[in-house]
């Protein structure tokens, strides 16, 4: 795939670094810009442009971190930009489609709601509506998970069809 404008957006997750250093490395192939963006969603209630100050400050340090992030684990250079908007799913495709991106980059931790692994409201809406492809990477499950007050370990068995089946096991202590 030949990538000139990849877009990366974050938020601060453990997963934005792996995301980050993905892009980076698809770009040095094409010499490809890379654009990170911050979203800060804004309530209905306040003007879209409100000064929203503790907000404005953690998305300069998570633009912050994103540009040490490229320099020091990618060795690569890339723009950042911080938008205001009510949900962070259309901002993110409004600025694929104004960049022109080929490519955008997601980093997605894993995440359960209600027992259900769960994508959240911004990943569907960026899966189905980017005029581009879209590169999911996701943190792996984690190996430890709680369960009314207990610890169990997940576990994968490899059966003999290829498959595999996901079980817990309870610790002891």
């Amino acid at each position: 795939m030949d990538y000139k404008r990849i877009l990366v957006p974050v938020n601060g997750e453990k997963a934005d670094d792996e995301a980050i250093i993905l892009a980076c490395n698809l770009a040095k192939k094409n010499k490809a810009r890379v654009h990170v963006i911050n979203i800060i969603e804004v309530e209905r209630a306040l003007p879209l442009e409100a000064p929203m100050v503790p907000q404005q400050r953690r998305a300069e340090e998570i633009l912050e971190h994103a540009e040490r992030v490229a320099e020091e684990e990618a060795d690569y250079q890339v723009d950042t930009g911080l938008l205001q908007a009510r949900e962070a799913g259309p901002a993110i495709v409004d600025e694929a489609v104004n960049r022109g991106i080929d490519l955008i980059v997601m980093g997605f931790s894993y995440k359960k709601r209600f027992g259900q692994f769960s994508l959240g409201n911004t990943m569907p809406y960026v899966l189905r509506g980017a005029p581009c492809r879209v590169l999911v990477s996701r943190d792996p499950m984690p190996a430890r998970v709680e369960m009314a007050g207990r610890t169990a370990d997940a576990r994968f068995e490899s059966r003999l069809d290829g498959s595999r089946k996901f079980f817990m096991v309870p610790n002891k202590t």
